[in-house]
């Protein structure tokens, strides 16, 4: 029994609790109580009052304002969810999807590394070569109308913060690492193979474990070296470098392509030189640069296709004294570049003169030209094919290209590009059945052909370029059509890879929209989707064309990645059991395809910035010149 003490002190405890309690209750009844006697009026207006007290304190915290505006790393949104069971978890980031009931030979899982990386161009330096690659067009005024068509001066810049803003939550950025890493490591293991068989020539054949000849000129090793840079791989860049410096010679008694060493090997020197800053690839730039040009000693003015690099001469091929209007027509962004660089306007005058030439020629239909041009007339054979596909397709890419190059002031290279999109709708645009595919076919002697080149995929992406630039907004309409047409040429295969050549149906009853002939179920590792791909996202911001872009690379590794180095052509992509390899791996591959890969899955809208430089048809970046030159 407590004493009388502790009873009391107990007994007093409790009191004062029930007191406490009862003097809350009736304080809180009592403003009640109060608050009920007043007005509707007077209650809304202290509402009111307390209200914008509550915002004015919020507006004027530094704290907040700073999170809002995402100071320090925050950007506003929530960087966990709530689960039902109201316990917090990070978001995690999505894993890439992948097939079951596919027989994995591609690379292992990939880590999601949630660390944020730094600016990936401000990593590598790739705006500082000390160029002023301002766009120089400014002033809001129309340029120039074109069938009623106003282009605008102003162009919406590929880093508007609007429609492209990148998402900064910690699940987008692993997954976009993720998908990066996944290209780095395809490159390493391409350049793996190329290393150990094939290293200073020009091709690897990664089945038998050795390489091909085309020139001797080590082509994959240049073509290369760009995305070397982009991708931040500095280790094989520099071994690399190396052997431009040690073991790249030009003086060869060999005969080379004009328009493949044109776009690869020049286009990939002055690309690297102004990536790097570095003087030794200008100097190599110059040097072959100058060793094709008796290419252009020709009465049309109109190139010879080879030369002979060592001797200084030049020929047509032994079969034909015809070049492919695509061959002559796409050099001009890297001979013009060269002269700038120089100061010798002779690379220029002579690659603008085959322009001219061809701007005036009769034979073309609604701006469409013909696959063949003769080196001694001047004018074009073979007349009456026209085509978006193989010999004719790069001319329509660079007259779009030329006229951004050049600061969007030469008007015959604009009015020749914008009748041949005319052209384009009106001629060789058609839709599938049954699911109504928009495709580009062709034209031959008035008839019509729902044949379509996988080459043909560029033009979505160029397409996009030019509305980019205030071109018509139906270029980009057609550009998102065609776009998917492209990715379902992988997509209906077995494989998951696009053939060659597509043909359509356009027949009521159709069952599918895509038929494939033997002859064409080859792969090549081909770029030009995923170059447009690239394009459509830079400028859309649509997440479906990075996960298209991500379905065809897995497909790449599971159908065309060889163990022991290097992703290989394979010849039937309707066998997923049996590919059937055709152990080559095109300069391209690397050049190119990897490239527009890794583009495609950045954010970083300033990585190759689509305001400064615009691209070669051999995927190596040219500076846009500053209007002024």
């Amino acid at each position: 029994m407590l004493p009388p003490s502790r009873r009391d002190f107990v007994s007093l405890t409790v009191s004062e609790s029930g007191s406490y309690t009862n003097s809350k209750q009736w304080r809180r009844q009592s403003c009640w109580r109060k608050w009920k006697q007043l007005s509707r009026l007077q209650r809304s207006l202290i509402l009111f009052t307390l209200m914008l007290l509550l915002v004015g304190g919020i507006t004027t915290s530094p704290t907040l304002i700073g999170h809002w505006r995402g100071e320090n790393g925050y950007d506003g949104k929530p960087p966990f969810v709530v689960n039902l069971k109201n316990e917090y978890r990070p978001i995690l980031p999505e894993l890439p999807s992948e097939k079951k009931d596919y027989h994995r030979r591609g690379p292992p899982v990939l880590q999601n590394h949630l660390q944020i990386k730094t600016n990936v161009s401000g990593l590598l330096g790739v705006e500082n070569h000390g160029l002023d690659l301002k766009n120089a067009d400014k002033g809001g005024k129309p340029v120039i109308s074109w069938r009623g068509a106003v282009i605008k001066e102003e162009h919406a810049s590929d880093t508007d913060t609007k429609d492209t803003e990148i998402q900064d939550d910690p699940a987008s950025i692993a997954l976009a690492e993720s998908r990066l890493e996944a290209v780095r490591e395809a490159f390493r293991h391409a350049w793996k193979g190329y290393k150990n068989f094939a290293w200073g020539h020009d091709e690897l054949k990664p089945i038998s474990k050795s390489y091909g000849e085309w020139f001797g000129l080590g082509l994959t090793l240049i073509d290369a070296l760009d995305t070397m840079w982009i991708l931040g791989l500095k280790e094989e860049f520099a071994e690399a470098r190396q052997w431009v410096a040690k073991e790249l010679s030009f003086d060869k008694n060999v005969d080379v392509n004009l328009f493949e060493s044109t776009i690869r090997i020049l286009g990939g020197l002055l690309s690297t030189y102004h990536l790097t800053g570095d003087s030794l690839f200008l100097e190599k730039a110059k040097d072959i640069g100058s060793r094709l040009m008796p290419a252009f000693n020709t009465a049309s003015k109109i190139p010879y296709s080879d030369v002979n690099i060592g001797k200084g001469t030049a020929h047509s091929p032994q079969w034909t004294s015809d070049s492919t209007v695509a061959e002559v027509t796409s050099i001009q962004l890297e001979f013009r570049e060269l002269s700038r660089l120089t100061g010798d306007p002779k690379y220029k005058l002579a690659v603008m003169e085959v322009m001219k030439q061809v701007h005036k020629l009769d034979g073309k239909q609604d701006g469409l030209v013909p696959m063949f041009i003769n080196t001694n007339s001047g004018l074009f054979t073979h007349q009456g094919t026209y085509t978006l596909g193989a010999r004719a397709d790069s001319y329509y890419e660079y007259l779009l290209k030329q006229w951004i190059q050049g600061g969007k002031t030469e008007k015959e290279l604009l009015d020749d590009y914008l009748q041949a999109v005319e052209g384009v709708k009106k001629k060789l645009l058609k839709k599938s059945t049954p699911s109504g595919l928009t495709f580009v076919g062709e034209l031959s002697h008035g008839h019509f052909s729902p044949k379509m080149d996988h080459l043909v995929c560029f033009l979505p992406g160029t397409l996009a370029l030019g509305a980019h630039y205030g071109l018509p907004a139906d270029h980009m309409e057609l550009a998102k059509q065609l776009i998917e047409t492209c990715y379902q040429m992988y997509a209906q295969m077995e494989t998951g890879l696009s053939p060659e050549i597509a043909h359509f149906n356009t027949h009521d009853g159709s069952t599918q929209d895509v038929d494939v002939k033997i002859a064409d179920r080859h792969n090549l590792l081909r770029p030009e989707t995923v170059e447009s791909l690239f394009y459509l996202y830079r400028f859309t911001k649509d997440k479906k064309y990075q996960q298209w872009g991500w379905e065809i690379l897995q497909n790449f590794n599971k159908y065309t990645r060889v163990p022991t180095g290097g992703y290989t052509s394979i010849n039937n992509v309707h066998d997923p059991a049996s590919p059937k390899p055709r152990d080559k791996m095109e300069s391209f591959f690397l050049g190119e395809t990897l490239k527009y890969f890794y583009l495609l899955f950045s954010d970083d809208p300033n990585l190759i910035s689509l305001d400064k430089y615009v691209f070669n048809t051999e995927a190596h970046p040219m500076p846009i010149w500053p209007q002024s030159e």
